[in-house]
């Protein structure tokens, strides 16, 4: 969501940062490479020259780290988003979420109305689910 707003840099640092958080509970599920891919195509035509770098969590972090507060909030809630979306939540997938929420600097506050967010909207896809494959 509103990943059209970064700018091709962002772009591409944001999707080696979601491919290491999401490797850490293990191989990336079939929902997780859909979801990247409908992250890509939210991105435009920047991101058809993509190819993931061998950057570092930290690295990508401290990248982050001097951008907006819009753009960390950006990164930070889809990266949220998908974690979440999946059956499987590591130890090693929440450590560094909460890494990334420090080095942000997001408040408790915002974190939690990030999180509601994104709860919010697994509801609503899962109420429209329900609505349109039931008689």
């Amino acid at each position: 969501m509103l990943l059209n707003l970064l700018n091709k840099e962002e772009k591409y640092h944001f999707l080696d940062l979601l491919l290491i958080v999401n490797s850490l509970d293990g191989e990336l599920t079939d929902f997780e490479k859909r979801v990247i891919d409908k992250y890509k195509a939210e991105m435009g035509d920047d991101i058809n020259k993509y190819r993931r770098s061998s950057k570092k969590a930290e690295e990508l972090i401290e990248f982050f780290k001097e951008r907006s507060r819009t753009v960390k909030n950006i990164v930070y809630y889809n990266i949220v988003w998908t974690s979440y979306s999946d059956e499987f939540y590591s130890v090693e997938e929440h450590e560094l979420l909460d890494n990334i929420v420090l080095a942000f600097e997001i408040s408790n506050k915002k974190k939690i109305e990030i999180q509601k967010a994104v709860y919010a909207d697994r509801d609503l896809r899962e109420k429209v689910k329900r609505i349109i494959c039931n008689d």
